[in-house]
């Protein structure tokens, strides 16, 4: 067939474009060889087929349209649908000229009483790597709902193939709806059903609109992903949104917090992997952070007040600082992920970015700083047998070791080993080693600058003894159970 010939024996006069209610689109043509006029339908095969009054039979012979035939064309869109194929029907009608002129007023296209053209199934497959993202994202604890203006049985045998609905479950067990269904609930209903339902066919963009705002009052996290311009309020609505930047609208992407480059559903699991890790690794830091400052504060604090002199000078305090948030920060900010972040269940909305179990580690590092330290502060002296400048240099030197081994200890704030995997992470070893011989040179090199002594091999083995420490402290504090109960929360009326 010669597509441009074909075009040229018809006129286009008027253009119904696809509607998502609808869920089919129109074209009313004129032929230039006979100046008759046909309006073409085109769109989901049960929607087409209700407007039929007759069909086409294979020999190309117009016939009525009965109960037993409908159900026989309905049977084989069923079928269709069942072997996760997308059917899409056709039809056509001549419309007589004075209807025609009718029409023409009113802007509209003929509707009823058309004849069937036929049925095409067209299949869509998964995307190679969506089943295995599917599963990825249900291990790490998030509940997959998948939205689609399909046949319900088409997304039914689709939800299945990727793994989103087990084999055996349907409409009697409430985990698949069409829009029309979830809409016609009550409100009360609604908030009760909405976790439950995994596939929601035929839905309108008000429908999936819906389903965000019910599981947000449900106090769940929601991302949305979309591609059209019908998904753009949805989009909008939710907690993250992810549109596609290829087959993707303008409208989804401005709505979107997200566009993913390649459409594969893919990338979601890599973001979900990814995201968890950046807020794992923000933890760690702070962490990090906060012993160290919990632990510079008191100390410097308690012994202004009983010796009216601080341990730790200012430019000592200024190399502190840089280590902890250059050095420190990028040696814990570049932990790549894991399979242990995905077995984590998915961070609530109000919990908070302290947990118990950093309180514990932190308290726990902190106490052992201040009590280390102070030791030294009061009773350095005496304990090695120097004089009171050699006795600071001592306390400057063991605080910064402490603050190196400590980062070991941020790098995993809850498994016991925090060693394990340490290998790959070629920048962690890196900064380690350069924090280490600035230290050195800080401490025997710039004694001017830094206002220090030099140490003899024996007191750098105390402080490397003393820092060290703080591991087997770390792991027999990671063996303390904590609340599941934030502990702020106890603070309230």
């Amino acid at each position: 067939m010669d597509m441009e010939k074909t075009k040229k024996c018809y006129a286009v006069l008027q253009v119904e474009a696809f509607n998502s209610q609808k869920k089919r689109s129109g074209v009313l043509i004129g032929r230039n060889d006979d100046d008759t006029v046909h309006v073409h339908w085109k769109g989901a095969a049960e929607m087409i087929l209700a407007l039929c009054s007759s069909y086409y039979d294979a020999s190309g012979v117009e016939k009525d349209l009965d109960d037993d035939e409908r159900t026989k064309f309905e049977q084989i869109i069923q079928g269709m649908a069942a072997s996760s194929l997308r059917c899409i029907a056709f039809a056509h009608k001549q419309v007589p000229e004075e209807e025609y002129q009718n029409l023409k007023e009113q802007k509209k296209l003929k509707e009823d009483n058309l004849t069937l053209l036929g049925l095409v199934g067209i299949k869509d497959p998964c995307r190679p790597g969506v089943k295995k993202a599917v599963e990825d994202c249900q291990y790490a604890g998030v509940n997959i709902k998948m939205i689609t203006g399909d046949n319900v049985f088409t997304a039914i045998a689709i939800a299945t193939e990727c793994g989103i609905l087990k084999p055996g479950q349907d409409l009697s067990s409430g985990a698949v709806v069409e829009g029309e269904e979830f809409r016609n609930y009550t409100s009360q209903e609604r908030m009760e059903k909405v976790e439950k339902i995994q596939v929601m066919a035929r839905f309108s963009p008000f429908d999936k609109l819906l389903m965000v705002q019910c599981l947000k009052q449900k106090g769940h996290v929601v991302a949305v992903t979309g591609d059209g311009t019908d998904d753009a309020p949805a989009l909008k609505e939710a907690d993250i949104g992810l549109s596609t930047g290829i087959q993707g609208t303008e409208a989804a992407r401005e709505s979107s917090d997200i566009v993913i480059l390649d459409d594969s559903f893919a990338s979601v699991a890599t973001v979900l992997r990814w995201g968890k890790c950046v807020y794992s690794n923000i933890q760690k830091f702070i962490q990090f952070l906060l012993t160290a400052n919990v632990a510079t504060l008191s100390i410097n604090f308690i012994a202004a007040v009983s010796t009216g002199e601080v341990p730790l000078t200012m430019v000592q305090l200024f190399w502190v600082n840089l280590y902890m948030d250059t050095l420190g920060a990028l040696a814990l900010a570049t932990e790549r992920p894991t399979k242990e972040l995905l077995e984590k269940p998915p961070v609530g909305r109000t919990e908070p970015l302290i947990t118990n179990i950093m309180w514990r580690n932190l308290l726990a590092q902190a106490l052992y700083q201040i009590a280390v330290l102070l030791t030294l502060q009061f009773n350095g002296e005496s304990i090695f047998w120097v004089t009171k400048k050699v006795n600071h240099t001592l306390i400057f030197n063991t605080f910064m070791l402490c603050q190196v081994f400590n980062k070991f200890n941020s790098r995993k704030l809850e498994k016991k080993n925090v060693f394990d995997d340490i290998h790959k992470n070629k920048m962690f070893i890196g900064i380690t080693g350069v924090t280490i011989v600035l230290q050195m040179v800080m401490v025997e090199f710039l004694k001017r600058f830094t206002d220090t002594e030099r140490l003899n091999w024996g007191q750098w083995g105390a402080c490397i003894a003393i820092a060290a420490a703080s591991c087997p402290l770390g792991w027999a504090v990671k063996c303390l159970p904590v609340p599941k109960k934030p502990i702020f929360s106890y603070l309230k009326w």
